[in-house]
């Protein structure tokens, strides 16, 4: 059976989208999406916040109808595929 790998995010721009391009001239821009969920805590009966950022790529026409129409603050819904990326932080890379 062939697995599914949808993400739905509804949040709000932290920043400006940021655009370029790839030397193909393919557009892309990087979104900073911020989603905050609350809860009553059980033991101090108070509200409780939790912020997660989430690094968002938009490819294509896409990306270039974000820089026109979006902006910090704005709240935005995203809908696409997971995929993880990785880093070697021991040469900085």
């Amino acid at each position: 059976m062939a697995g599914i790998n949808k993400v739905i995010l509804v949040g709000n721009l932290g920043r400006d989208p940021e655009l370029r391009y790839t030397q193909g001239g393919t557009a892309v821009a990087k979104l900073s999406v911020a989603t905050t969920r609350r809860w009553r805590s059980k033991q101090t009966n108070e509200m409780v916040e939790e912020t997660e950022w989430h690094r968002v790529t938009v490819w294509g026409n896409s990306a270039e109808h974000c820089n026109n129409y979006l902006s910090k603050g704005r709240q935005v819904y995203v809908e696409g595929r997971l995929q993880t990326r990785s880093y070697d932080d021991k040469e900085g890379i």
